[in-house]
């Protein structure tokens, strides 16, 4: 099966650690590419690209303020991702309990008792 390009799907755009970081930083401020490239120690060139990609994938956005072009993030961009991600809170909800309960158990099985 042929890979998607990461200019076309947002979870190939995400797969890239970077673009994960500069969504981190965009989920708390909206900021221009100088701050970006300040915060995360990479060459602008670097850091616009990456911008770029997901900018094209819809996962940020961008407006005009002075000189300044400001980014961040698209929520409605992002809400693919959170809904696939969230297709396994329910299964990590369940693995939690189970631990839960097998601590407990092992707890009251315990001569000390706890």
């Amino acid at each position: 099966m042929a890979r998607a390009a990461t200019t076309s799907d947002a979870f190939n755009a995400v797969a890239e650690p970077r673009r994960r970081e500069i969504l981190e930083h965009l989920a708390v401020a909206e900021l221009p590419v100088g701050d970006l490239v300040l915060r995360m120690g990479l060459e602008q060139p670097s850091v616009s690209k990456h911008l770029k990609v997901l900018r094209d994938v819809g996962l940020v956005r961008v407006r005009r303020n002075g000189r300044h072009m400001m980014y961040r993030t698209n929520a409605e961009g992002i809400r693919p991702l959170y809904e696939w991600t969230k297709t396994f809170e329910r299964l990590w909800g369940h693995q939690l309990m189970r631990i839960k309960e097998r601590a407990e158990a092992k707890e009251k099985e315990s001569p000390h008792g706890g």
